[in-house]
Protein backbone atom coordinates (compact mmCIF):
# COMPACT_ATOMS: atom_id res chain seq x y z
CA UNK A 1 0.00 0.00 0.00
CA UNK A 2 2.93 2.32 0.65
CA UNK A 3 4.16 1.71 -2.87
CA UNK A 4 0.67 2.28 -4.27
CA UNK A 5 0.45 5.53 -2.31
CA UNK A 6 3.67 6.76 -3.93
CA UNK A 7 2.33 5.92 -7.39
CA UNK A 8 -1.00 7.67 -6.79
CA UNK A 9 0.71 10.74 -5.32
CA UNK A 10 3.10 11.05 -8.26
CA UNK A 11 0.27 10.56 -10.74
CA UNK A 12 -1.62 13.39 -9.05
CA UNK A 13 1.43 15.65 -9.35
CA UNK A 14 1.59 14.87 -13.07
CA UNK A 15 -2.13 15.43 -13.65
CA UNK A 16 -2.72 11.75 -14.43
CA UNK A 17 -5.80 9.67 -13.61
CA UNK A 18 -4.82 6.14 -12.51
CA UNK A 19 -7.15 3.24 -13.18
CA UNK A 20 -6.77 1.15 -10.04
CA UNK A 21 -7.58 -2.54 -10.47
CA UNK A 22 -8.69 -4.35 -7.31
CA UNK A 23 -8.81 -8.01 -8.34
CA UNK A 24 -6.94 -10.22 -10.79
CA UNK A 25 -7.46 -13.93 -11.31
CA UNK A 26 -3.85 -14.71 -10.44
CA UNK A 27 -4.37 -13.33 -6.92
CA UNK A 28 -7.98 -14.30 -6.24
CA UNK A 29 -7.05 -17.55 -4.41
CA UNK A 30 -5.48 -15.43 -1.64
CA UNK A 31 -8.96 -14.21 -0.67
CA UNK A 32 -11.29 -16.85 0.73
CA UNK A 33 -14.97 -16.41 0.07
CA UNK A 34 -17.33 -13.55 -0.66
CA UNK A 35 -16.91 -11.87 2.76
CA UNK A 36 -13.19 -11.42 2.05
CA UNK A 37 -13.89 -9.92 -1.38
CA UNK A 38 -16.45 -7.49 0.01
CA UNK A 39 -14.15 -6.52 2.86
CA UNK A 40 -11.32 -5.87 0.39
CA UNK A 41 -13.59 -3.57 -1.61
CA UNK A 42 -14.77 -1.65 1.45
CA UNK A 43 -11.30 -1.25 2.95
CA UNK A 44 -9.72 -0.16 -0.34
CA UNK A 45 -12.52 2.37 -0.76
CA UNK A 46 -11.97 3.64 2.78
CA UNK A 47 -8.21 3.90 2.18
CA UNK A 48 -8.64 5.97 -0.99
CA UNK A 49 -11.19 8.27 0.61
CA UNK A 50 -9.07 8.76 3.74
CA UNK A 51 -6.23 9.86 1.48
CA UNK A 52 -8.51 12.30 -0.31
CA UNK A 53 -7.81 10.79 -3.73
CA UNK A 54 -10.05 12.57 -6.23
CA UNK A 55 -8.16 11.42 -9.32
CA UNK A 56 -8.54 7.63 -9.14
CA UNK A 57 -10.89 5.41 -11.15
CA UNK A 58 -11.67 1.90 -9.91
CA UNK A 59 -11.65 -1.30 -11.98
CA UNK A 60 -13.22 -4.04 -9.87
CA UNK A 61 -11.52 -6.83 -11.79
CA UNK A 62 -9.66 -7.46 -15.02
CA UNK A 63 -11.65 -9.35 -17.66
CA UNK A 64 -14.48 -10.61 -15.49
CA UNK A 65 -15.74 -12.84 -18.31
CA UNK A 66 -12.69 -15.11 -18.47
CA UNK A 67 -12.96 -18.60 -17.00
CA UNK A 68 -10.18 -18.23 -14.41
CA UNK A 69 -12.19 -16.54 -11.66
CA UNK A 70 -13.70 -18.86 -9.07
CA UNK A 71 -16.03 -16.53 -7.15
CA UNK A 72 -19.33 -15.58 -8.73
CA UNK A 73 -18.78 -12.04 -7.44
CA UNK A 74 -15.99 -11.66 -9.98
CA UNK A 75 -18.03 -12.95 -12.90
CA UNK A 76 -20.27 -10.92 -15.25
CA UNK A 77 -23.58 -12.06 -13.77
CA UNK A 78 -22.71 -10.74 -10.26
CA UNK A 79 -19.81 -8.34 -10.62
CA UNK A 80 -22.29 -5.46 -10.54
CA UNK A 81 -22.72 -6.16 -6.80
CA UNK A 82 -19.13 -5.06 -6.14
CA UNK A 83 -19.51 -2.07 -8.45
CA UNK A 84 -22.55 -0.97 -6.44
CA UNK A 85 -20.66 -1.63 -3.20
CA UNK A 86 -17.97 0.89 -4.17
CA UNK A 87 -20.58 3.40 -5.29
CA UNK A 88 -22.69 3.07 -2.16
CA UNK A 89 -19.79 2.85 0.29
CA UNK A 90 -18.20 6.01 -1.12
CA UNK A 91 -21.41 8.01 -1.67
CA UNK A 92 -21.25 11.48 -0.16
CA UNK A 93 -17.66 11.00 0.96
CA UNK A 94 -15.72 12.50 -1.95
CA UNK A 95 -15.25 16.13 -2.94
CA UNK A 96 -15.99 15.43 -6.61
CA UNK A 97 -18.92 16.19 -8.92
CA UNK A 98 -20.22 12.65 -8.40
CA UNK A 99 -19.64 12.82 -4.65
CA UNK A 100 -18.19 9.30 -4.73
CA UNK A 101 -15.67 7.08 -6.49
CA UNK A 102 -16.25 6.06 -10.12
CA UNK A 103 -16.05 2.36 -10.91
CA UNK A 104 -16.34 -0.24 -13.66
CA UNK A 105 -14.99 -3.67 -14.69
CA UNK A 106 -13.30 -4.77 -17.90
CA UNK A 107 -14.20 -7.46 -20.41
CA UNK A 108 -11.94 -9.80 -22.36
CA UNK A 109 -10.69 -8.91 -25.82
CA UNK A 110 -13.44 -8.29 -28.36
CA UNK A 111 -16.27 -8.50 -25.81
CA UNK A 112 -18.71 -5.83 -24.69
CA UNK A 113 -20.37 -5.82 -21.26
CA UNK A 114 -23.81 -7.33 -20.80
CA UNK A 115 -26.61 -4.85 -20.36
CA UNK A 116 -27.01 -5.29 -16.60
CA UNK A 117 -23.30 -4.58 -16.06
CA UNK A 118 -23.30 -1.64 -18.43
CA UNK A 119 -26.28 -0.18 -16.59
CA UNK A 120 -24.39 0.24 -13.31
CA UNK A 121 -20.91 1.07 -14.64
CA UNK A 122 -19.73 4.68 -14.45
CA UNK A 123 -17.55 4.16 -17.52
CA UNK A 124 -17.06 1.31 -19.99
CA UNK A 125 -13.83 -0.73 -20.12
CA UNK A 126 -13.15 -2.71 -23.29
CA UNK A 127 -10.14 -4.72 -24.47
CA UNK A 128 -8.90 -4.78 -28.05
CA UNK A 129 -6.82 -7.95 -27.72
CA UNK A 130 -7.72 -10.33 -30.53
CA UNK A 131 -9.49 -7.58 -32.50
CA UNK A 132 -7.24 -7.57 -35.52
CA UNK A 133 -8.76 -4.74 -37.53
CA UNK A 134 -9.59 -1.12 -36.70
CA UNK A 135 -13.06 -1.78 -38.07
CA UNK A 136 -13.59 -4.33 -35.29
CA UNK A 137 -12.83 -1.70 -32.63
CA UNK A 138 -15.25 0.76 -34.18
CA UNK A 139 -17.93 -1.92 -34.24
CA UNK A 140 -17.39 -2.66 -30.53
CA UNK A 141 -17.92 0.99 -29.64
CA UNK A 142 -21.03 1.16 -31.82
CA UNK A 143 -22.45 -2.01 -30.25
CA UNK A 144 -21.99 -0.59 -26.75
CA UNK A 145 -23.70 2.66 -27.62
CA UNK A 146 -26.58 0.79 -29.23
CA UNK A 147 -27.45 -1.11 -26.05
CA UNK A 148 -30.56 0.23 -24.29
CA UNK A 149 -28.65 0.35 -20.97
CA UNK A 150 -26.00 2.69 -22.38
CA UNK A 151 -26.51 6.19 -21.01
CA UNK A 152 -23.56 8.08 -22.43
CA UNK A 153 -20.73 6.76 -20.24
CA UNK A 154 -17.16 7.30 -21.45
CA UNK A 155 -15.71 4.28 -23.25
CA UNK A 156 -12.08 3.27 -22.78
CA UNK A 157 -10.02 0.48 -24.32
CA UNK A 158 -7.64 0.06 -21.40
CA UNK A 159 -5.84 -2.88 -23.02
CA UNK A 160 -4.90 -3.43 -26.66
CA UNK A 161 -1.87 -5.25 -28.01
CA UNK A 162 -2.07 -3.92 -31.56
CA UNK A 163 0.38 -1.40 -32.94
CA UNK A 164 0.83 -0.37 -36.64
CA UNK A 165 1.35 3.20 -35.48
CA UNK A 166 2.84 4.20 -38.86
CA UNK A 167 -0.27 3.10 -40.78
CA UNK A 168 -3.06 5.48 -41.85
CA UNK A 169 -5.51 3.47 -39.75
CA UNK A 170 -4.90 1.34 -36.67
CA UNK A 171 -6.66 0.37 -33.45
CA UNK A 172 -5.54 3.51 -31.62
CA UNK A 173 -6.89 5.77 -34.36
CA UNK A 174 -10.08 3.68 -34.57
CA UNK A 175 -10.80 4.14 -30.88
CA UNK A 176 -10.01 7.85 -30.74
CA UNK A 177 -11.94 8.60 -33.93
CA UNK A 178 -14.92 6.85 -32.30
CA UNK A 179 -14.60 9.18 -29.27
CA UNK A 180 -13.26 6.37 -27.08
CA UNK A 181 -10.04 6.25 -25.08
CA UNK A 182 -7.27 3.80 -25.94
CA UNK A 183 -4.51 2.23 -23.86
CA UNK A 184 -1.39 0.49 -25.18
CA UNK A 185 -0.76 -3.06 -23.93
CA UNK A 186 2.94 -3.27 -24.72
CA UNK A 187 4.51 -6.53 -23.57
CA UNK A 188 7.92 -8.00 -24.31
CA UNK A 189 7.49 -10.65 -26.98
CA UNK A 190 9.57 -13.84 -27.20
CA UNK A 191 13.09 -13.04 -28.30
CA UNK A 192 12.83 -9.30 -27.64
CA UNK A 193 15.33 -7.47 -25.47
CA UNK A 194 15.02 -5.40 -22.33
CA UNK A 195 14.30 -2.18 -24.23
CA UNK A 196 10.97 -3.55 -25.46
CA UNK A 197 7.71 -3.68 -23.54
CA UNK A 198 6.19 -1.47 -20.84
CA UNK A 199 4.15 -4.42 -19.58
CA UNK A 200 6.90 -6.94 -18.79
CA UNK A 201 9.07 -6.54 -15.67
CA UNK A 202 11.82 -5.56 -15.36
CA UNK A 203 10.77 -2.52 -17.38
CA UNK A 204 12.80 0.07 -19.22
CA UNK A 205 10.48 3.05 -18.75
CA UNK A 206 12.29 5.10 -21.38
CA UNK A 207 11.10 5.54 -24.97
CA UNK A 208 13.59 2.88 -25.89
CA UNK A 209 12.24 1.00 -28.90
CA UNK A 210 10.73 1.61 -32.32
CA UNK A 211 7.33 0.44 -31.02
CA UNK A 212 7.42 2.87 -28.10
CA UNK A 213 8.57 5.70 -30.34
CA UNK A 214 5.77 4.96 -32.79
CA UNK A 215 3.16 5.11 -30.03
CA UNK A 216 4.38 8.43 -28.63
CA UNK A 217 4.78 9.92 -32.09
CA UNK A 218 1.13 9.15 -32.91
CA UNK A 219 0.02 10.28 -29.45
CA UNK A 220 1.82 13.56 -30.03
CA UNK A 221 0.09 14.02 -33.38
CA UNK A 222 -3.34 13.32 -31.89
CA UNK A 223 -2.99 15.52 -28.82
CA UNK A 224 -0.85 18.29 -30.31
CA UNK A 225 1.53 17.96 -27.37
CA UNK A 226 5.21 17.66 -28.12
CA UNK A 227 7.12 15.15 -25.97
CA UNK A 228 9.65 16.61 -23.56
CA UNK A 229 13.29 16.20 -24.48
Amino acid sequence: MARLARILDRADELGMVPLLGLFYFGQEPRLHGEPALRRAVRETTDWLLARGDRHVLIEIANEVDVAYYKSDLLKPHRCQELIRLVQEHSAGRSDTPAGRLLVSASMAGGQIPPGHLLAVSDFVLLHGNGVNSPRGLREMVARCRALPEYRGQPILFNEDDHFDFDQPDNNMIAAVSSRAGWGLFDYRMPGEGFDEGYQSPPVNWGISSARKRGFFRLLSEITGEQPQA
